[in-house]
């Protein structure tokens, strides 16, 4: 057992339990799912296996846990981003860098290959994780719309196709680039997906409303 070091021994648990998540999270992105066991998290982590297992009674409950705990601390990071920014296809272009950044340096497995390792009820809780994000995207979307920023959609349908669109493009190569390669990657998938929606910018790349479109004529009116 870890050694106390804390201030209190609800202080020591909280910090037993995120190095357990962060081991996971690091073995993870390391070598997949493949071999990943409760013993290598606990070598990782610098605890012994007994302490992983009370907190987490199997890889399925520390994968859900992983996934949940991610999540919330991304969408933290992100609503402060968004606070600071005022038109809604610059907050797009903030969720679509804040994505891609983060699929390129910790991404979780994808859906079929989680299936084979998961109960169907610690994949079904696996839903909030994508269901939180998609909320986010499909808050923004929607303003864009109604503000006149972007054609109207189905946003649930939209927030699906950008998801998509990152989980492709998103780098998570090994390879060496400079960060004004990354930046000017990044910015390129902002804009093309921006742009794809709809969105239309000035010289300067600001984004303004589209053109009002006429009311479509009818027999009856």
């Amino acid at each position: 057992m870890p050694r106390i070091s804390a201030s209190s021994n609800a202080a020591q648990r909280e910090r037993t339990q995120r190095s357990i998540l962060d081991a996971f999270g690091e073995l993870l992105y390391s070598n997949g799912l493949t071999d990943l066991t409760m013993t290598r998290v606990a070598k990782t982590a610098g605890v012994g296996r007994t302490a992983v297992y009370n907190y987490f009674a199997d890889m399925g409950e520390l994968l859900v846990a992983y996934a949940l705990d991610k999540t919330e601390r991304f969408v933290s990071d992100l609503n402060r981003e968004l606070a600071a920014v005022e038109n809604p296809v610059d907050q797009l272009g903030v969720y679509i860098r804040f994505q891609i950044e983060d699929l390129s340096r910790r991404h979780l497995p994808p859906g079929q290959a989680m299936r084979t390792v998961l109960s169907p009820e610690d994949f079904a809780k696996l839903g909030k994780h994508v269901a939180q994000l998609q909320a986010v995207l499909s808050e923004i979307l929607q303003r864009a719309m109604d503000e006149g920023y972007l054609p109207q959609g189905d946003t649930a349908e939209l927030s699906q196709l950008v998801h998509g669109s990152l989980t492709a493009t998103a780098d998570r190569s090994k390879s060496v680039e400079s960060t004004r390669a990354q930046n000017e990657r990044t910015q390129a998938t902002v804009r093309f997906i921006q742009r794809g929606l709809g969105a239309q910018f000035d010289a300067d790349f600001h984004p303004v409303r589209l053109p009002v479109q006429p009311p479509v004529l009818s027999a009856v009116s």
